[in-house]
């Protein structure tokens, strides 16, 4: 029986998708971008700004009583689907208390929770834009306003949207006679969709940079998919292992909400690498760690092109450029060209184009310029026990032309 052309390629990208090259990106980026600790202070930034985010939510629908109902919905929905559900109850009924305790305080305590609000966000755009290598944000002012109209305009949005699929299944339940297995497959599949469109949506806005809308869909999916998988792997752990309902009791609900956020961020941030690393994959041009002085290496081959490129036209490289020339990630490149920009012996200068026009020129003179700021920095750091490594090897005494 032949597959109908359609199901045909798709199953074909799916057996040809470079899936061990993913999973060594993914490990390599965990460690090398610190995003286990990077999700602890996320952890700890959104158990802070829980509560504030819960308060504006539930502001913005006190203000309009039309949207009441919405906001049952959209209360029980997101602890459904972004909580496991052994604490769900709990949760949702800790965050209710809170917020309406929240909204009695005065002009002063609002303005210190919607400032722990903000800064929740502001940590969230500085970590994609750090997993994306992005040199140059957006400003302060125009951040704040657009996480501001997505923080008021989102959960109205959101809980419209699964107000309405909520009644089209109940009508269509109705209509049937009773509850049929196929409708809620459906629900479950759409719910599934607005969690991976969110996160889809994230890793597409909030990186100053062109991300393309299939890879944005490609990290939402694999986010939400294990985050479907880890809360269910969660919830079974806790059943087989009761530790903390043992040993805190009734306030096991709060560590066991904490180990779960800082999964739940692990999860999204690794969705983030994928988004970014996954037009490298897709073209089976890989950046990894080569062994022992392959940043140096690296540093090497990158100035002896922007050196080659100093007799054309335009003085210099793009990273794009470097990258092609070098048959490497552009993330990977741009991680070395930062460390030539730090000794100053790179310079950025930016192109009426904005970011993707930034050229790189060369400005050390090799003949002139000694190798050992880059070894020191790149290579191994001159101490006490390396002093004879750094004397018998003369470089010291070498320059940059002697490598190059």
């Amino acid at each position: 029986m032949r597959l109908p052309p359609a199901l045909e390629s798709l199953l074909s990208d799916f057996l040809h998708f470079p899936w061990r090259n993913t999973a060594l990106t993914l490990r390599e980026r965990f460690r090398e971008d610190r995003l286990g600790l990077t999700a602890s202070s996320l952890t700890f930034t959104t158990t802070i700004a829980l509560v504030p985010l819960f308060t504006v939510a539930l502001a913005i629908f006190t203000a309009f009583p039309m949207f009441g109902k919405l906001q049952v919905v959209l209360q029980r929905w997101l602890v459904d689907n972004l909580v496991p559900d052994a604490i769900a109850r709990q949760v949702l009924g800790y965050l209710t208390q809170f917020a309406r305790q929240a909204s009695q305080l005065g002009s002063v305590g609002l303005v210190f929770l919607l400032a722990t609000a903000l800064a929740l966000i502001l940590t969230i755009d500085r970590t994609l834009n750090g997993i994306w290598r992005v040199r140059r944000r957006r400003r302060l002012a125009q951040r704040i306003l657009v996480y501001w109209a997505a923080l008021t305009l989102g959960p109205l949005v959101l809980g419209a949207s699964i107000t309405m699929t909520s009644y089209a299944v109940t009508v269509s339940r109705g209509l049937t006679g009773g509850a049929l297995g196929g409708l809620t497959l459906l629900l479950d599949t759409v719910q599934f969709a607005i969690l991976a469109g969110g996160a889809a949506a994230m890793y597409y806005y909030v990186p100053n940079t062109r991300v393309r809308w299939p890879h944005a869909w490609a990290g939402g999916i694999f986010a939400s998919l294990v985050m479907e998988l880890a809360k269910k792997l969660l919830v079974i752990y806790l059943g087989m292992v009761p530790t903390y309902s043992v040993v805190y009791g009734t306030f096991a609900t709060v560590p066991i909400l904490l180990v779960w956020i800082y999964l739940a961020w692990v999860i999204v941030l690794l969705g983030a690498v994928i988004t970014a690393y996954l037009p490298s994959l897709l073209s089976g041009v890989v950046q990894r760690d080569q062994g022992p002085g392959w940043r140096f290496q690296r540093a090497l081959e990158i100035m002896r092109l922007l050196l080659q490129a100093r007799s054309t036209a335009a003085h210099g490289l793009t990273a794009a450029q470097l990258a092609k020339a070098l048959r490497v990630s552009v993330l990977g490149v741009e991680s070395t060209l930062q460390a030539l920009v730090d000794l100053d012996w790179v310079a950025r200068i930016e192109d009426d184009a904005g970011s993707a026009g930034t050229r790189h020129v060369l400005l050390a003179e090799p003949s002139e310029t000694p190798l050992e700021p880059l070894a020191y920095q790149l290579l191994l750091h001159r101490t006490a026990n390396t002093e004879l490594w750094w004397r018998t090897t003369r470089v010291a005494s070498a320059r940059l032309s002697d490598v190059l």
